[in-house]
Protein backbone atom coordinates (compact mmCIF):
# COMPACT_ATOMS: atom_id res chain seq x y z
CA UNK A 1 0.00 0.00 0.00
CA UNK A 2 2.59 2.86 1.00
CA UNK A 3 4.67 1.94 -2.05
CA UNK A 4 1.66 2.15 -4.34
CA UNK A 5 0.60 5.24 -2.77
CA UNK A 6 4.19 6.72 -2.87
CA UNK A 7 3.96 5.51 -6.91
CA UNK A 8 0.66 7.76 -7.56
CA UNK A 9 2.32 10.88 -5.29
CA UNK A 10 5.35 10.85 -7.31
CA UNK A 11 3.79 10.13 -10.47
CA UNK A 12 1.15 12.63 -10.10
CA UNK A 13 3.59 15.33 -8.94
CA UNK A 14 4.69 15.81 -12.28
CA UNK A 15 1.40 16.47 -12.95
CA UNK A 16 0.07 18.72 -10.82
CA UNK A 17 -1.75 21.55 -11.80
CA UNK A 18 0.41 21.12 -14.94
CA UNK A 19 -1.13 22.23 -18.57
CA UNK A 20 -3.67 20.18 -20.50
CA UNK A 21 -1.32 20.03 -23.10
CA UNK A 22 1.07 18.08 -21.03
CA UNK A 23 -0.65 16.04 -19.25
CA UNK A 24 -2.24 14.77 -22.79
CA UNK A 25 1.41 14.07 -24.41
CA UNK A 26 3.24 12.74 -21.06
CA UNK A 27 0.49 11.08 -19.03
CA UNK A 28 1.86 7.61 -20.26
CA UNK A 29 3.21 5.50 -17.58
CA UNK A 30 6.61 5.37 -19.06
CA UNK A 31 8.46 7.26 -16.34
CA UNK A 32 8.28 10.05 -13.85
CA UNK A 33 8.30 13.66 -15.24
CA UNK A 34 9.62 16.86 -14.19
CA UNK A 35 7.54 19.39 -13.79
CA UNK A 36 7.22 22.82 -15.11
CA UNK A 37 7.41 24.78 -12.56
CA UNK A 38 8.22 22.82 -9.47
CA UNK A 39 11.70 21.98 -8.03
CA UNK A 40 10.93 17.96 -7.02
CA UNK A 41 12.80 15.70 -8.88
CA UNK A 42 11.10 12.96 -10.87
CA UNK A 43 10.62 9.80 -8.87
CA UNK A 44 10.56 12.00 -5.75
CA UNK A 45 7.33 11.65 -3.73
CA UNK A 46 5.90 14.37 -1.71
CA UNK A 47 3.71 15.39 1.62
CA UNK A 48 0.90 12.89 0.83
CA UNK A 49 3.23 10.02 0.90
CA UNK A 50 5.65 11.30 4.32
CA UNK A 51 2.54 11.76 6.11
CA UNK A 52 1.13 8.50 4.88
CA UNK A 53 4.44 7.54 6.55
CA UNK A 54 3.91 9.13 9.31
CA UNK A 55 0.40 7.91 10.30
CA UNK A 56 1.81 4.00 9.35
CA UNK A 57 4.11 4.76 12.11
CA UNK A 58 1.65 6.17 14.67
CA UNK A 59 -0.26 2.57 14.19
CA UNK A 60 2.19 0.44 14.59
CA UNK A 61 4.12 2.01 17.73
CA UNK A 62 3.02 1.27 20.88
CA UNK A 63 1.75 4.64 21.52
CA UNK A 64 -2.52 5.67 22.47
CA UNK A 65 -3.68 6.90 19.59
CA UNK A 66 -3.75 10.40 20.75
CA UNK A 67 -3.38 14.37 19.26
CA UNK A 68 -0.30 14.70 21.25
CA UNK A 69 1.28 11.83 19.18
CA UNK A 70 0.06 12.57 16.02
CA UNK A 71 1.33 15.63 16.19
CA UNK A 72 4.76 14.31 17.52
CA UNK A 73 4.92 12.19 14.43
CA UNK A 74 4.24 14.44 11.16
CA UNK A 75 7.04 17.24 13.11
CA UNK A 76 9.01 14.32 13.37
CA UNK A 77 8.51 12.84 9.72
CA UNK A 78 9.31 16.41 8.28
CA UNK A 79 12.33 17.01 10.15
CA UNK A 80 14.35 13.90 9.50
CA UNK A 81 13.98 14.47 6.57
CA UNK A 82 12.55 17.93 4.85
CA UNK A 83 11.24 17.71 1.25
CA UNK A 84 9.17 20.29 -0.85
CA UNK A 85 5.09 19.67 -1.91
CA UNK A 86 3.42 20.78 1.05
CA UNK A 87 1.85 24.01 0.98
CA UNK A 88 3.74 26.61 0.96
CA UNK A 89 2.74 28.34 4.37
CA UNK A 90 2.48 24.81 5.80
CA UNK A 91 5.91 24.01 4.93
CA UNK A 92 7.23 27.30 6.52
CA UNK A 93 5.42 26.70 9.63
CA UNK A 94 6.92 22.81 9.89
CA UNK A 95 10.07 24.54 9.52
CA UNK A 96 9.63 27.18 12.30
CA UNK A 97 8.42 24.57 14.98
CA UNK A 98 10.31 21.96 16.96
CA UNK A 99 7.92 19.61 18.14
CA UNK A 100 4.28 18.23 17.96
CA UNK A 101 3.34 20.61 21.46
CA UNK A 102 4.41 23.53 19.35
CA UNK A 103 2.02 22.26 16.25
CA UNK A 104 -1.10 21.78 18.26
CA UNK A 105 -0.02 24.93 19.93
CA UNK A 106 0.17 26.92 17.12
CA UNK A 107 -1.80 25.67 14.16
CA UNK A 108 -5.24 26.98 12.85
CA UNK A 109 -7.14 23.48 12.10
CA UNK A 110 -9.74 25.05 10.11
CA UNK A 111 -9.36 23.92 6.57
CA UNK A 112 -11.24 21.46 4.32
CA UNK A 113 -8.22 21.31 1.75
CA UNK A 114 -7.11 17.73 1.19
CA UNK A 115 -4.18 16.86 3.71
CA UNK A 116 -6.01 15.10 6.08
CA UNK A 117 -7.37 12.88 2.97
CA UNK A 118 -4.15 12.08 1.78
CA UNK A 119 -2.47 10.83 4.76
CA UNK A 120 -5.47 8.96 5.98
CA UNK A 121 -5.27 5.72 3.23
CA UNK A 122 -3.41 3.44 5.64
CA UNK A 123 -6.21 4.22 8.55
CA UNK A 124 -8.25 1.83 6.80
CA UNK A 125 -6.34 -1.41 8.08
CA UNK A 126 -8.05 -1.44 11.24
CA UNK A 127 -10.96 -4.12 11.61
CA UNK A 128 -13.85 -2.08 11.47
CA UNK A 129 -15.78 0.34 10.04
CA UNK A 130 -16.57 1.94 13.39
CA UNK A 131 -12.56 1.64 14.41
CA UNK A 132 -11.32 3.56 11.05
CA UNK A 133 -13.78 6.32 11.27
CA UNK A 134 -12.97 6.94 15.02
CA UNK A 135 -9.11 7.24 14.28
CA UNK A 136 -9.12 8.87 10.76
CA UNK A 137 -11.48 11.61 12.88
CA UNK A 138 -8.89 12.25 15.63
CA UNK A 139 -5.96 12.38 13.02
CA UNK A 140 -8.03 14.95 10.47
CA UNK A 141 -8.94 17.18 13.50
CA UNK A 142 -5.27 18.01 13.88
CA UNK A 143 -4.96 20.22 10.60
CA UNK A 144 -8.69 20.00 8.93
CA UNK A 145 -10.94 20.36 11.80
CA UNK A 146 -14.47 21.55 9.62
CA UNK A 147 -17.17 18.36 8.57
CA UNK A 148 -15.68 18.86 4.88
CA UNK A 149 -12.08 18.01 5.57
CA UNK A 150 -13.07 15.26 8.26
CA UNK A 151 -15.47 13.90 5.94
CA UNK A 152 -13.41 13.74 2.95
CA UNK A 153 -10.83 11.93 5.29
CA UNK A 154 -12.76 9.13 6.54
CA UNK A 155 -14.04 8.60 2.83
CA UNK A 156 -10.26 8.24 1.57
CA UNK A 157 -9.72 5.73 4.69
CA UNK A 158 -12.80 3.72 4.22
CA UNK A 159 -11.67 2.86 0.45
CA UNK A 160 -8.64 1.29 1.76
CA UNK A 161 -11.06 -0.78 4.17
CA UNK A 162 -13.70 -1.46 1.53
CA UNK A 163 -10.71 -2.91 -0.69
CA UNK A 164 -8.49 -4.53 2.08
CA UNK A 165 -11.26 -6.70 3.55
CA UNK A 166 -13.52 -7.49 0.29
CA UNK A 167 -16.88 -6.05 1.13
CA UNK A 168 -17.69 -6.54 -2.21
CA UNK A 169 -16.53 -5.42 -5.85
CA UNK A 170 -14.82 -2.45 -5.96
CA UNK A 171 -18.00 -1.29 -8.30
CA UNK A 172 -20.16 -0.98 -5.85
CA UNK A 173 -17.49 1.43 -3.54
CA UNK A 174 -19.77 4.42 -4.20
CA UNK A 175 -22.69 2.76 -2.59
CA UNK A 176 -20.45 1.94 0.49
CA UNK A 177 -19.25 5.00 1.06
CA UNK A 178 -22.33 6.87 0.97
CA UNK A 179 -23.68 4.98 3.71
CA UNK A 180 -21.14 6.33 5.61
CA UNK A 181 -20.21 9.69 4.74
CA UNK A 182 -22.64 12.23 3.74
CA UNK A 183 -21.90 13.48 0.26
CA UNK A 184 -22.82 12.83 -3.78
CA UNK A 185 -20.53 9.81 -3.56
CA UNK A 186 -22.68 7.90 -6.20
CA UNK A 187 -22.56 10.63 -8.67
CA UNK A 188 -19.08 10.24 -10.79
CA UNK A 189 -16.26 13.19 -10.40
CA UNK A 190 -16.33 15.18 -13.53
CA UNK A 191 -13.72 17.85 -14.73
CA UNK A 192 -10.73 19.47 -12.79
CA UNK A 193 -9.94 18.50 -9.36
CA UNK A 194 -9.63 21.42 -7.09
CA UNK A 195 -7.45 22.11 -3.91
CA UNK A 196 -10.35 20.94 -1.43
CA UNK A 197 -10.13 17.42 0.00
CA UNK A 198 -13.93 16.40 -0.57
CA UNK A 199 -12.77 16.88 -4.75
CA UNK A 200 -9.47 14.41 -4.44
CA UNK A 201 -11.53 11.67 -2.34
CA UNK A 202 -14.57 11.68 -4.57
CA UNK A 203 -12.50 11.64 -7.61
CA UNK A 204 -10.44 8.99 -6.29
CA UNK A 205 -13.43 6.63 -5.65
CA UNK A 206 -14.76 7.72 -9.09
CA UNK A 207 -11.48 6.08 -11.17
CA UNK A 208 -11.44 3.04 -8.31
CA UNK A 209 -15.02 2.22 -8.84
CA UNK A 210 -14.33 2.53 -12.75
CA UNK A 211 -11.10 0.86 -13.63
CA UNK A 212 -9.84 -2.63 -12.75
CA UNK A 213 -6.40 -2.41 -13.08
CA UNK A 214 -3.85 -0.15 -11.27
CA UNK A 215 -2.53 1.50 -14.69
CA UNK A 216 -5.59 2.56 -15.72
CA UNK A 217 -6.85 3.67 -12.28
CA UNK A 218 -3.41 6.04 -12.43
CA UNK A 219 -3.73 7.67 -15.75
CA UNK A 220 -7.35 8.00 -15.33
CA UNK A 221 -6.34 10.33 -12.06
CA UNK A 222 -4.27 12.33 -13.89
CA UNK A 223 -6.24 12.99 -16.63
CA UNK A 224 -8.71 14.82 -14.61
CA UNK A 225 -6.04 17.57 -13.94
CA UNK A 226 -5.91 19.75 -11.42
CA UNK A 227 -4.62 18.33 -7.73
CA UNK A 228 -3.96 15.05 -9.60
CA UNK A 229 -1.39 13.74 -7.15
CA UNK A 230 -3.49 13.41 -4.31
CA UNK A 231 -6.26 11.90 -6.36
CA UNK A 232 -3.63 9.46 -7.90
CA UNK A 233 -2.53 8.72 -3.83
CA UNK A 234 -5.64 7.91 -2.72
CA UNK A 235 -6.63 6.07 -5.40
CA UNK A 236 -3.68 3.72 -6.02
CA UNK A 237 -3.55 3.37 -2.26
CA UNK A 238 -6.77 1.98 -1.76
CA UNK A 239 -6.71 -0.04 -5.08
CA UNK A 240 -3.66 -1.85 -4.02
CA UNK A 241 -5.38 -3.65 -1.46
CA UNK A 242 -8.25 -5.25 -3.77
CA UNK A 243 -8.59 -8.72 -5.13
CA UNK A 244 -10.96 -7.88 -8.26
CA UNK A 245 -8.03 -5.07 -9.41
CA UNK A 246 -5.34 -5.84 -11.49
CA UNK A 247 -1.75 -5.14 -10.09
CA UNK A 248 0.24 -3.83 -13.39
CA UNK A 249 1.82 -1.00 -12.71
CA UNK A 250 5.03 -1.06 -14.60
CA UNK A 251 8.47 -1.87 -13.48
CA UNK A 252 9.85 1.50 -14.24
CA UNK A 253 7.57 3.33 -11.61
CA UNK A 254 8.86 0.66 -8.46
CA UNK A 255 12.61 0.74 -10.06
CA UNK A 256 13.14 4.86 -10.23
CA UNK A 257 10.62 5.66 -7.27
CA UNK A 258 12.81 7.28 -4.35
CA UNK A 259 13.96 4.89 -1.58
Amino acid sequence: MLVELAIGDAYGAGFEYAPDKLIRDRNNLEGYIQHPKHDIRPGCYTDDTQMSIAIAEAMVSDEPWSREHLAQRFVTAFKRDEREGYAGKFYAFLQEIQNGEELLANIRPYSAKSRAAMRAVPIGIYPTVEMVIEHCTLQAKLTHDTPDGINAAIASSLMTHYCLYALGPTAELPAFISNWVPGQWREPWQGKVGSKGLMSAHAALTVVSRYSSLSDILKASIAFTGDVDTVATIALGAASCAKDITQDLPPVLYETLEN
